[in-house]
């Protein structure tokens, strides 16, 4: 990141870079300023130069890579790096972060940041770390943000991003990221290497681990130490990454400092340089300064599978298949009556792409399980409690088709329910033991204790977790109705909650007996819950 001169006041922000007319800017929002400028730059970019795309390299397995493709008149593919202004060779690259692409075995996603426009920028891959002989020129997103208050100046974020294609299953790649003057290649430069697997051609046992609501702390840094641990294939964040925006609101009136993305996307490095890091959008990700809604900063700084109903509007909402599990990322920002401003912004399309995928899913040869994460909590009773729009809108396609999984943030906390069915207890779930989705019902977890202020349960309630078990026969919480007003509920269903930073571990298991090993820990590395889920057998 680097700081723009400062703008005049906090009503009349900087004219930003390549300009927009004084009369213009004032008859503007900032969203309507910034899909102004990146159509100028779409227009700039096309007379630059246009999306190369590289050929096949021999022996190591790529067979094709280029810059990731993007909408037309979204990003912008800088070939020459025209506005590069410092030396290459004293910039250095940081906050690698991999995400797949639709399919896992032959595709991944490379995404980083530099802190002053480069030139060239590019990806070098092999399978040693020392045969780096494949390289692929990246594409650049440049992001700029207005001054927002007299205290935040104007910012100028670069993201670069470049797609591998045609990579071999379960294989073991060496990467480094590049640009003029800087060469992961140099004897010098070989501690900047990372490295990658793909998912292998045939289902094997595997580990994810999930969590929603990070931020930057101590708390955030450990959590993300103790994932390395468990070796996960992939890693899901269920939304509130680095809380840039601190207010939440999805509005341009919230405090908002782009700034903290850099120490974010800084803090993950350590696990996603090698760990692909599948997010999708919270609240606090609806940054109003961006356009479309709120997500042209999201779309500039990951690269996610674009598979959804609408990868230009929606860049939270996907799909992937690793190994016996079918992962769907879904934006809860579209359906949630507690925080209005995106709800309702597919006009229904996400809700229909979601229920034939699900069907897809489900149909499929090899898919054992079905995992489904998103941000707002369809069941939980801290402080957010549960949002009735995700209720009304995707809960019933859940039942439909049998999800096995679902995955929540939002509320700063650990809790997890027993296994639902039409809204009621289809099967206690005791810590330590089994449920069949098939006959049970869903089980949902809130996994919000990645790293941000935790949040507490009611008045009398207390923790229930391993090694510390208080049932409650029933606990008195809310859910949120379409007027935005909090509903009250009296609920069994909450049968494990623990106040405190933690993450869920998932080991998938294939075979005869397919299942999936759900455990909870916390950031002491202490086991919380654990728990399984089979389909189709008897259930202890």
């Amino acid at each position: 990141m680097t700081a723009s001169p400062r703008g005049t006041t906090p009503t009349t922000p900087q004219t930003p870079r390549f300009g927009i007319p004084e009369r213009l800017a004032r008859r503007m929002s900032m969203p309507e300023q910034h899909e102004y400028l990146r159509k100028k730059v779409s227009r700039r970019s096309a007379l630059i130069g246009s999306i190369a795309t590289a050929g096949a390299a021999g022996g190591v397995g790529v067979l094709a890579g280029s810059a990731s493709t993007a909408e037309a008149g979204t990003h912008t593919l800088v070939t020459a790096g025209a506005t590069a202004t410092v030396d290459g060779s004293l910039v250095a690259p940081f906050g690698r972060h991999l995400a797949f692409g639709a399919d896992p075995k032959t595709q991944m996603r490379i995404s980083w940041q530099v802190p002053f426009a480069v030139k060239r920028p590019y990806v070098r891959v092999g399978l040693r770390p020392w045969e780096l002989s494949r390289k692929i020129e990246a594409e650049v997103r440049p992001l700029h943000t207005p001054s927002l208050s007299r205290k935040l100046p104007a910012v100028d974020q670069y993201y670069l991003h470049a797609a591998l294609d045609g990579l071999r299953p379960g294989t073991t790649y060496y990467y480094g990221v590049g640009h003029e003057g800087f060469d992961p290649a140099d004897a010098s430069r070989l501690s900047t290497i990372g490295s990658f697997r793909t998912a292998p051609a045939k289902a094997e046992k595997f580990v994810f681990t999930a969590f929603g609501d990070q931020g930057v702390s101590y708390h955030a840094l450990a959590n993300d130490q103790l994932i390395l641990g468990q070796n996960p294939s992939f890693h899901l964040h269920a939304g509130d990454l680095c809380y840039a925006d601190s207010s939440g609101h999805g509005k341009e009136s919230d405090t908002y400092d782009a700034r903290v993305w850099d120490q974010f996307l800084a803090q993950t490095e350590s696990v996603a340089a090698s760990v692909p890091w599948m997010v999708t959008t919270g609240n606090h990700d609806m940054e109003a300064w961006y356009s479309p809604n709120g997500y042209g900063g999201q779309s500039a700084r990951w690269s996610l599978p674009e598979n959804g109903p609408d990868p230009s509007l929606a860049p939270g909402v996907y799909s992937f298949v690793y190994g016996n599990v079918g992962v769907i990322a879904l934006d809860a920002n579209d359906v949630s009556y507690e925080i209005p401003a995106n709800t309702g912004y597919t006009d229904g399309k996400q809700a229909a792409w979601l229920d034939k995928r699900l069907g897809q899913l489900r149909s499929q040869q090899g898919i054992d399980f079905i995992v489904v994460f998103f941000h707002h909590c369809a069941y939980s009773t801290s402080t957010h409690a549960s949002d009735g729009g995700v209720r009304d809108a995707w809960v019933g396609l859940f039942e439909k088709h049998q999800v096995d999984l679902v995955i929540n943030g939002h509320n700063h906390v650990y809790e997890r329910t027993d296994a639902i069915k039409g809204g009621e207890v289809g099967r206690p779930l005791p810590i330590g033991a089994t449920t069949d989705s098939t006959r049970d019902g869903i089980v949902y977890v809130t996994a919000g204790g990645a790293g941000k202020d935790l949040y507490g349960f009611g008045l009398g309630v207390q923790d229930s977790y391993e090694g510390h078990v208080h049932d409650h026969d029933h606990i008195v919480t809310f859910h949120w109705t379409k007027l935005r007003l909090p509903d009250p509920d009296t609920v069994e269903w909450s049968r494990v909650r623990y106040t405190g930073f933690s993450f869920l571990a998932v080991e998938a298991e294939p075979g005869s007996r397919p299942k999936l090993k759900v455990t909870a820990l916390a950031e002491s590395g202490e086991r919380i819950d654990a728990f399984e889920v089979v389909r189709g057998r008897s259930a202890g």
